[in-house]
């Protein structure tokens, strides 16, 4: 009965004429599809129903059980209506979080003021923390922007892989900012000399 009435379903978009035993057909299919796809979502064993299910509907002979709906997708547990996980509380990542952003935001103004008093070769413990507080600032945001944009709930590969290269670069940026202003003139005395040029 089924392919008969896809068969029919098909004749008609060819032939642009309703039908009305199809209409009325796919009205009852709807509610029989919906009452079954509640009945699985309810279901203990809707994991292992699934594949009898899609064997089932796969053979011509064969009538999948009432209990089962397969629309040819994955079964999610649960429906649309049921909340969220929150993560569990944590002071790091709640009020401690937000007020050390503030922090650091708030100590690069006197740091950068500082900065461009003095130069960075006579005080180089001042440029060390400059450029580690601005090295930190701009981690902080990119982070933000990686967990609010690339979530490993929904980009479950792509999430991951971002925060951790956002991770190494960080690294790699305090490496280079250590080995720069230890070797070599340092991060103050680099943008004096370029601004003056």
């Amino acid at each position: 009965m089924y392919l008969r009435a896809c068969d029919r379903l098909a004749r008609s978009f060819q032939l642009l004429e309703p039908d009305p035993d199809l209409q009325m057909f796919s009205a009852t299919a709807r509610r029989t599809l919906l009452a079954q796809n509640r009945a699985l979502l309810r279901s203990k064993y809707s994991p292992l129903v699934v594949g009898a299910a899609r064997m089932a509907a796969t053979s011509a002979s064969a009538t999948p059980p009432e209990s089962v709906y397969v629309p040819g997708g994955p079964v999610i547990q649960g429906t649309v209506n049921d909340p969220t996980t929150f993560p569990p509380p944590s002071r790091g990542h709640g009020s401690h979080h937000w007020a050390f952003e503030r922090l650091v935001s708030a100590a690069l103004i006197p740091l950068t003021a500082a900065a461009a008093v003095t130069s960075g070769s006579q005080y180089p413990i001042l440029d060390g923390i400059l450029a580690i507080s601005l090295v930190v600032h701009s981690h902080i945001g990119f982070d933000a922007v990686v967990a609010d944009y690339l979530d490993k709930r929904k980009w479950p590969i792509v999430g991951p892989i971002s925060k951790w290269t956002l991770r190494a670069a960080t690294t790699g940026v305090l490496v280079g900012i250590y080995q720069f202003n230890t070797n070599d003139i340092g991060l103050t005395e680099l943008i004096s000399r370029v601004w003056t040029a």
